[in-house]
């Protein structure tokens, strides 16, 4: 960026001055990283269980769900949130949690607090078989977010991080004529 032309600061993400929060998000407030979350480029439906809060970020609207649960969950299982405040019906039972509305009522595409579940151990892997459909009937494509862990992501780098899935731009390369251990790839200019 220009910032006037004289570039934007070392350790500034933006002209205004903001710097990157624990989730590398410009101007964010989160200091932990350990409530930094990503959702994968092929959901429609990406789930975040923050506490007892499953959050959602949709792009289409959501006119029903249902998944399973292994119990973690207790009566009544799951209440309000934008499932309640958009008036669709929520049931639950031992194993799973269903909700839909019988008057063509539907989420808007957007993000928010779907449901609050109940239960006092409930964990992203006492949740599972998603499946949300949109006002036409049609499946919409639903997993959960993933810990967002922060490096170097080009595969050409020297310090490539496989596990990484958001970049830092912390990526290092060798010299030219060079790899990664400081060997000369050529006996010419070495």
């Amino acid at each position: 960026g220009e910032c006037g032309g004289s570039g934007i600061p070392d350790g500034d993400c933006d002209c205004d001055g903001n710097v990157a929060d624990a989730c590398s998000e410009c101007g964010g407030d989160e200091i932990n990283p350990d409530n930094c979350w990503i959702c994968p480029e092929d959901l429609d439906v990406c789930l975040t269980l923050l506490g007892n809060d499953l959050h959602y970020e949709s792009t289409s609207d959501i006119a029903g769900f249902q998944f399973n649960h292994n119990g973690c969950l207790t009566d009544p299982y799951a209440s309000g949130g934008d499932a309640a405040a958009y008036e669709l019906e929520i049931y639950g039972s031992q194993t799973a949690v269903l909700a839909f509305s019988l008057t063509g009522n539907s989420i808007p595409a957007g993000s928010g607090t779907l449901v609050v579940l109940e239960g006092d151990n409930v964990t992203d892997d006492c949740i599972d078989a998603f499946v949300f459909s949109d006002p036409s009937g049609f499946e919409l494509v639903t997993g959960l977010s993933e810990a967002v862990v922060s490096g170097c992501t080009d595969a050409d780098a020297c310090n490539y991080n496989s596990d990484a899935n958001l970049d830092n731009e912390s990526c290092e390369y060798p010299e030219e004529n060079y790899d990664c251990n400081g060997d000369c790839l050529y006996n010419v200019d070495c």
